[in-house]
């Protein structure tokens, strides 16, 4: 009878991908729950367990792989501190939202060669617990009223060369604000705390 092999070694590269998808996946999440972008313009995909949504707005694809790529290598790097989507009001400009990943790298693996044990399988269903969540929050989140846009914002680790098409923006706070704590995963090289922030309603 053949062995089955199961793949528990997580590896540096493995981690940033594993790491990398989620926030893919996850921006796109918070985008269709959000309502920034028409629900049309989403398509469904198998993952994690679950049915997503992502975008077929070729912009909107074009603009994310060129921002996941970058967080990538920055994640490979281990050189990244956390992932900020904030959602402010295109009228006031105001900051409604602010949907934070922070992420804590375990340094030890850049010298290191040896795989980590765990699972695909665990670090999956981790991640599925997370992005229920984002899907879950719609419930306790404000409705957004008016119009909104996203940005991007990442958090490195200060002595990093930046790229061109990237500015330098200020951490964009929400004046009285609720937050509320998500779920966290480990590829136990990578960890990711999710939160979101949100103003309170007067």
């Amino acid at each position: 009878m053949a062995a089955t092999v199961t793949q528990n070694a997580i590896t540096l590269k493995g981690s940033t991908e594993i790491v990398a998808e989620f926030f893919m996946y996850g921006i796109n999440s918070i985008l269709y729950q959000r309502g920034i972008y028409p629900p049309e313009t989403f398509t469904r995909a198998q993952k994690y367990g679950l049915t997503l949504l992502v975008t077929t707005d070729e912009q909107l694809k074009k603009y994310l792989n060129e921002v996941i790529s970058q967080i990538k290598e920055w994640l490979f790097n281990m050189t990244v501190k956390k992932l900020v989507v904030v959602i402010r009001s295109i009228d006031t400009n105001e900051v409604l939202e602010r949907w934070q990943f922070d992420v804590e790298c375990d340094k030890t693996a850049l010298t290191e060669s040896k795989p980590r044990e765990k699972s695909e399988k665990e670090i999956s269903k981790e991640i599925g617990s997370v992005i229920r969540q984002i899907t879950a929050s719609v419930t306790f989140l404000p409705l957004l009223e008016s119009a909104c846009e996203f940005d991007l914002l990442v958090y490195t680790d200060k002595n990093l060369e930046v790229p061109e098409a990237w500015g330098e923006s200020g951490p964009q706070f929400i004046a009285n604000s609720e937050e509320v704590r998500l779920r966290t995963f480990t590829t136990t090289i990578h960890k990711v705390d999710t939160m979101v922030a949100y103003k309170k309603s007067d």
